[in-house]
């Protein structure tokens, strides 16, 4: 009879039951998912009208985000009493991730595929945003979880300030090359790794803290 393995380091979790600890959790392993294609050639000049191609995404995104603080209002009161973040709220609040998602790769030059009008997923993405849909959500997260992600969301902001340099070298690197180097492109992927993952579990959509962890690639 062999023995019963004990679980691997990645798979600890600290509950939380009337305090607020949590615990990151390896990024390999991490219910929020982003993943980014380099493209062999990028177009020479489109980096200078990206930003004006986007003025519809942004009147659209508008209008999403209205309707994502109503969801997220009564998501707010759901999970509150009774433990669940409804899945059709969740499904939305990810597609307008995803939705936004899109939008700041093509503006941050890492991809020439214009954002799709769709909150799904598309063959042609080649800036993906993957999430597992949590079956229970702790009742005091939307309490709390604002306060808790704070560190990690002043360290996704300047890694976002970065990723905005790295974008801005890019635009040259571009026009001359039709190339991003694959440095720059991994700090603009990266960001947007936990930009996501701040946004998930400020909004109870993810309930496992997210990891300090540069790269999981």
């Amino acid at each position: 009879m062999t023995d019963v393995p004990s679980p691997p380091p990645d798979e600890d979790v600290v509950a939380a039951s009337g305090s607020a600890a949590v615990a990151a959790t390896p990024s390999g392993d991490y219910p929020v998912q982003v993943k980014a294609d380099l493209l062999p050639e990028y177009s020479r000049f489109m980096p200078l009208i990206k930003w004006f191609l986007l003025i519809p995404q942004y009147i659209v995104l508008f209008f999403l985000g209205i309707g994502a603080m109503f969801v997220l209002f009564i998501a707010f009161f759901a999970v509150l009493f009774t433990g669940k973040f409804p899945k059709g709220m969740w499904d939305y609040l990810v597609g307008v991730h995803r939705w936004a998602l899109r939008v700041m790769g093509y503006l941050l030059l890492v991809t020439d595929k214009y954002p799709a009008y769709s909150m799904e997923q598309q063959p042609e993405d080649t800036v993906r945003l993957h999430a597992e849909y949590p079956e229970t959500v702790e009742r005091w997260r939307p309490l709390v979880a604002w306060l808790l992600v704070i560190p990690y969301m002043i360290v996704a902001g300047l890694i976002g300030w970065v990723a905005s340099i790295c974008s801005f070298l890019a635009f040259f690197t571009i026009i001359f090359t039709k190339k991003i180097p694959e440095g720059l492109f991994d700090v603009i992927r990266i960001s947007f790794v936990w930009q996501m993952r701040a946004g998930f579990y400020n909004y109870w959509m993810s309930t496992e803290y997210p990891p300090f962890e540069w790269d999981e690639e």
